[in-house]
């Protein structure tokens, strides 16, 4: 087929990958502007942008696709080459811009959408990671026909993954964007036969996973283990879950629920016992043992490599991150 690929992040690029390697024909990459990151903050350019370079794909890199915005200009020159193209059909994954109708009707066969869970719950920005942190027990990729809405589009292909009690953001991004790609190969190999089947998706059991924010990494030790480690594999490994002590936050990278008692005189965020295989931490109703820790500057380390170097006694309590 003659595909245009829209996508920014690493997810995309594994999606992008395949389809350029199973012989796809990709006419145009769009990919979001570069961005300043990193300790200097220089441009860099995104995943999928390397990709392209790489493999010497056309690329164009709009600030907008709006035809009455800022940048207008800009979004009419996209769409003049986008119209030259007369592709068969616009794969998108983790794009990052909103497709203005214009663009969803340009493609021979419309625009499909690589969708990180089990439409419609979690439709939005961060759905792997609101998932795990809802305690979810499965989820999935839902390869979507895509309209105006919010991830709204008639579903073309669906499968599930179970979330595992150590399963983290960072683990389950991997598996379900190499799942993603193969399941677009496949909803491509239907579109180019005819053979796509819309579903349109359930009135019922639509929840939205809005976008993940810095200032939601902060611990609070009065909720459950459970949640509060949930949380911990939720936000690895972005924004990573942190706590404070002693005036400097440390970032929590393993935690896991303890079947231990909770004194009944304990605080929350009170630590409870100091081992090498895990710091114990009053919680609510609940005790956390934590496994993996960083202080600002140092490495990730397990616990017992921690505690070598940074003294933890029953008399601290963790708080709120500065």
């Amino acid at each position: 087929m003659k595909l245009i690929f829209a996508g920014t992040p690493e997810f995309a690029q594994v999606a992008l990958a395949q389809l350029h390697a199973a012989g796809h024909e990709i006419s145009l990459v769009l990919t979001q502007p570069d961005r300043p990151g990193g300790r200097g903050m220089k441009l860099q350019a995104s995943s999928v942008k390397q990709f392209a370079l790489k493999h010497g794909l056309a690329l164009a890199q709009p600030r907008s696709l709006r035809l009455d915005g800022k940048f207008a200009d800009a979004a009419q020159t996209t769409r003049e080459q986008l119209l030259a193209l007369q592709a068969d059909a616009m794969v998108v994954a983790a794009y990052g811009l909103i497709l203005p109708q214009w663009v969803l009707d340009l493609p021979r066969l419309g625009c499909f959408n690589i969708h990180a869970s089990l439409l419609p719950r979690w439709r939005g920005a961060a759905p792997i990671h609101r998932a795990i942190e809802a305690g979810d027990s499965s989820t999935g990729i839902t390869i979507m026909q895509m309209d105006a809405g919010l991830d709204t589009g008639a579903m073309l292909l669906v499968q599930s993954l179970p979330i595992g009690a150590a399963s983290t953001t960072a683990t389950l991004h991997d598996e379900l964007a190499t799942m993603g790609a193969s399941m677009m190969l496949e909803v491509l190999g239907q579109a180019a036969c005819g053979q796509l089947q819309p579903q349109a998706q359930p009135a019922q059991g639509i929840t939205y996973a809005s976008k993940i924010e810095k200032n939601e990494a902060s611990i609070d030790w009065k909720q459950s283990a459970p949640s509060i480690c949930q949380r911990v594999r939720a936000f690895n490994p972005f924004p990573v879950a942190c706590t404070s002590l002693n005036g400097e936050t440390l970032k929590i990278w393993g935690a896991k629920p303890s079947a231990q008692s909770l004194p009944t005189s304990a605080v929350a965020g009170q630590i409870l016992a100091v081992t090498p295989d895990g710091i114990a931490v009053a919680a609510m109703n609940s005790v956390v043992v934590l496994t993996e820790l960083q202080r600002p500057g140092g490495k990730r380390l397990g616990v017992a490599d921690f505690l070598r170097g940074n003294a933890i006694t029953l008399a601290n309590v963790f708080g709120e991150a500065l």
